[in-house]
């Protein structure tokens, strides 16, 4: 990794770790974790004698959004009281030993696996362990502790994560997605530049973005899952009235378009070097095929598109793939020849200029 990439890296997690509602949840797992901490030792019965077990219920019931919370605090519970069966098999019968410990544990990373039990896997063989060697003689106690002081910890937590209900995350999903908006526009403006540079382009840097914008989509996605996941149950949502179809749709959109340009930038990079796929480009066509590049990216980054701006870009951007393909014609009756990266790139161009048309309205 280059040492750019790096320092962007690092820039954009340290921003992540300091954006407000990750602060939010910092300080609502503090206070959960507090409040566990102080109202496990008034448990009723032997569950008072393992009051650290609260806080640790309090810290896995926290999660940015109320369904993650709600899922990840079932989840653990579940997780817990099947490893606590287990030892309790082994109790039971042939107690615990130097090979049945082994052998419950294993069961119980065997029974993780199964996908049952989504965040609570990893304490299925932890609860059963724990049980076995903390709890001992008295693992009936420990196993009754245990699982109560991690409930009060839960529900504690899912009650602070209630009352102070995080923030939807739907406003920074669509924020991003306006972003990778720019960033397609600028992609192809790379691509522009590149084809009406001195041939072979000296920089190779337009292609290796091109290449990375799958693995941008896909991280898109992610944040839009985790903005569905911040409005389900949420009384702030509602309140607001949020909701994310629009963003689904837009980033569909523009997930389309950026497979077009990832087409256009691979024929363009064949092409300039001379790769096994590449076909050549006319010298010709790099001047008009360039100006559409431009045309089109400029179509795209338009952050309203029933603006009149947006109206008189779209018809300079059809002007110039008009021109392109009439280049195209008049080079295809003169060469003899209709293939080429200037047909594909006129395709997808124009392709890309219907699709940039229309955006879907946001939810009242």
């Amino acid at each position: 990794m280059r040492l750019r990439e790096r320092r962007s890296y690092l820039s954009r997690t340290l921003r992540d770790a300091v954006r407000p509602p990750r602060l939010l949840l910092v300080a609502k797992t503090a206070l959960a974790v507090g409040l566990a901490w102080a109202v496990a030792p008034h448990m009723p019965g032997v569950t008072d004698e393992y009051p650290y077990y609260a806080p640790l219920g309090a810290l896995v019931s926290m999660y940015p959004t109320l369904m993650g919370s709600m899922r990840s605090s079932l989840q653990t519970l579940f997780g817990l009281a099947a490893g606590i069966g287990l030892a309790a098999l082994i109790v039971l019968t042939v107690g615990p030993t130097w090979w049945t410990i082994p052998l419950v544990v294993g069961l119980g990373v065997l029974l993780s696996g199964t996908g049952w039990f989504g965040a609570g896997r990893e304490y299925v063989p932890m609860a059963a362990l724990f049980v076995l060697i903390i709890g001992g003689q008295n693992a009936d106690d420990y196993s009754v502790g245990y699982l109560a002081q991690m409930a009060v910890g839960v529900v504690i937590g899912l009650l602070v994560n209630v009352l102070i209900a995080p923030a939807p995350l739907a406003a920074a999903a669509a924020s991003r997605v306006e972003s990778f908006r720019t960033q397609l526009g600028e992609h192809l403006h790379d691509i522009g530049y590149a084809v009406s540079e001195s041939w072979p382009p000296e920089t190779a840097q337009w292609a290796e973005d091109a290449a990375s914008l799958a693995e941008t989509t896909a991280d898109l996605r992610a944040a839009l899952t985790e903005a569905d996941e911040s409005v389900r149950y949420n009384p702030r949502a509602r309140r607001r009235h949020v909701g994310t179809a629009h963003i689904h749709e837009d980033l569909s959109t523009l997930d389309r378009i950026a497979h077009l340009i990832r087409d256009i930038a691979d024929a363009t990079a064949d092409t300039i070097w001379d790769r096994p796929a590449a076909i050549p480009l006319d010298p010709a066509l790099p001047e008009p095929l360039s100006a559409a590049c431009h045309a089109v990216a400029d179509v795209i980054a338009e952050p309203d598109p029933g603006s009149s701006e947006a109206h008189r870009r779209r018809g300079e951007a059809a002007r110039a793939i008009r021109l392109l393909l009439e280049r195209v014609d008049d080079r295809t009756f003169d060469a003899r020849s209709t293939m080429g990266p200037g047909v594909l790139t006129a395709m997808h161009l124009r392709r890309i200029l219907i699709l940039s048309g229309e955006r879907p309205d946001g939810d009242a």
